[in-house]
Formats: C-alpha cells, sequence, structure tokens
C-alpha cells in the first residue's frame, strides 16, 4: 500500500484475500462496520464504502438485520450494457473460451424476419456459440445478423473475436432492446450447457442497432445457478 492508495482499499484487499484463501467461506459473516473501522483506523464511511464496493462487485451480500455475508459470486451481466462477455470473463482473472456450433448463412422464418424487420426468406447470417468461463458453460448464443450491415460476419474468426466485438467493430452500437424470462432448458439447451434437462435459466432476447439500422438479434442462456444479471440506475 503506497501513501496515495484509498484507504477503504485496504479494507477490501483484506477482505478479498480471506475470501480467496478460504478464511471467510461462502455465507460466512463478515466482521461488522464498526470493528473492521475500528481495525484499520478508519471510519465507518470508509468501511463502509470498502464493503459497499465488494457487494457490487458480487463478494458479499448484505442481509438486513443480520449481517454481511460472503455470497457465491456467479458470472454476471449488466442489463443496462452490452458487454463482450470474454472481456467480462478475463475481467473476472479467469479463462475465456468458446465453442462454435453453428456458423451459417439461412433463409429468414417468420420469427427472424419479424425481429430483424426482413421479409421471410431474406438471407441472414448465423451462429451458435457456448461461451465458457474457466471451461464451464455459462452462455449459449443463437444469434442472427442482416447481412447487408455485416457482410463479413461469417468469414470471421470466432475463437478469436466473439460475434459481439465483430459487429461493435462494423456497427457501434447505439440503441438496444432486452426482454429477460425464466425458461426451463430443453434437451439440446441443456447437452450444450451441461445441465439437466428442464434445468432453470435465464432467457434474455436481444435486438442491436447502430444509427437507424437493425443489426442483430440475439437469444442468451444462461444457467440459473451460474449466472446473474445487474441492473442498476443512478438517480441525480
Amino acid at each position: 500500500m503506497t501513501s496515495s492508495t484509498p484507504r477503504y482499499k485496504a479494507i477490501e484487499d483484506f477482505l478479498l484475500e480471506r475470501i480467496g484463501n478460504g478464511d471467510y467461506p461462502l455465507h460466512h459473516q463478515i466482521p461488522p462496520e464498526e470493528q473492521l473501522a475500528r481495525d484499520f483506523g478508519v471510519s465507518r464511511m470508509t468501511a463502509n464504502k470498502a464493503i459497499n464496493n465488494l457487494v457490487q462487485q458480487g463478494y458479499l451480500i448484505r442481509q438486513a438485520g443480520l449481517g454481511t455475508f460472503v455470497t457465491d459470486r456467479k458470472s454476471e451481466s449488466s442489463l443496462h450494457e452490452v458487454m463482450n462477455i470474454a472481456a467480462e470473463v478475463r475481467a473476472r482473472g479467469h479463462t475465456y473460451s468458446n465453442r462454435i456450433l453453428r456458423s451459417e448463412a439461412l433463409a429468414a422464418d417468420d420469427e427472424v424476419a419479424l425481429r430483424l424487420g426482413l421479409r421471410i426468406g431474406a438471407e441472414v447470417f448465423h451462429s451458435i456459440l457456448v461461451h465458457l468461463e474457466d471451461g464451464v458453460p455459462i452462455q449459449l448464443e443463437d444469434r442472427f445478423v442482416n447481412p447487408r450491415w455485416v457482410p463479413h460476419y461469417l468469414s470471421s474468426d470466432f475463437s478469436k473475436q466473439t460475434p459481439n466485438e465483430v459487429l461493435v467493430a462494423s456497427c457501434p452500437i447505439s440503441d438496444v432492446e432486452h426482454v429477460v424470462e425464466a425458461v426451463h432448458a430443453d434437451a439440446r439447451t441443456a447437452e450444450w450447457l451441461d445441465i439437466a434437462p428442464g434445468a432453470a435459466c435465464l432467457s434474455m432476447i436481444r435486438r442491436t442497432w447502430s444509427d437507424e439500422h437493425l443489426i442483430s438479434y440475439v437469444r442468451l442462456i444462461h444457467p440459473g445457478e451460474r449466472y446473474k444479471l445487474r441492473s442498476s440506475t443512478k438517480h441525480r
């Protein structure tokens, strides 16, 4: 720690070290703010900031009237942003990889045509990938792309660039629409995600625009026990 390092960071590092080495296992109650403030010679506000930061990062959870506990830090993604899943995984200090299941051109059926604003039978690009964190599947991505706006999509190497990275590089996102629902995994989804058929999952349908152009329609399915979505709003 240097003199310029914020004091709350010392508390964060202390708690993360205890969590990392197993001294504070899952569901363990951490010391209260008052004790941390005394131990580190800081104000309670500073201790509170450290705990809040770790709550927001998914390491801790507050339970009203009981205290603050170590929680299961599932992979998570913001609902208000379109994040690159490879970057999310690496930011957590984990290893990202994927399995490419489909990469093809096909004719749009009724649903895809409606979602992308195209006529039925129009050519669309289609890809299916499973995204993995430390070798464990955390997301099934089933994506359709309007080839007019990303003509090189199918020639992209998705083992080096995720579909999201390819799209953003070609068509910076200006607008996004999300629809989230709870679903149960069908047999094929369960096989691809290495979960039991019928397991609870989070499904998110996302459409993205670049300027006035509707670029992509994708369905993302996450095993419920391995993933969570985060939504936050800043009030001014």
